[in-house]
């Protein structure tokens, strides 16, 4: 197996843990650690798809960069909403199928 197959297998392998926790947990920070795990695995597997050409693609590293500070600056946003929504309401979860509150902290 090739270092870049095995970088976008452990890519997917990222997103697909990352969109698991997206679905099952309902405490918002896991969601948004969630969703970064899988932005993590979209990264991974562009920087490996970059590395499959020779010379490498600087198109996609570039691509990746602009992404990790995107992902950062909506991380912060989402975090500050979080906080916002816990000093009015009290809750950091969602309420769940059946009504139950869920995330009380």
């Amino acid at each position: 197996m090739s270092q870049p197959l095995f970088w976008m297998l452990t890519g997917c392998a990222l997103f697909a843990i990352g969109l698991y926790g997206l679905a099952v947990r309902s405490h918002l920070l896991h969601r948004i650690l969630a969703l970064n795990v899988m932005g993590t695995g979209c990264f991974m597997v562009l920087v490996a798809t970059a590395a499959r050409s020779s010379p490498p693609d600087p198109v996609p590293h570039a691509m990746v960069l602009t992404g990790i500070v995107v992902a950062v600056s909506a991380t912060a946003f989402a975090l500050a909403l979080l906080l916002r929504l816990h000093a009015v309401t009290g809750r950091t979860g969602l309420d769940g199928p059946d009504g139950r509150r869920g995330g009380d902290s």
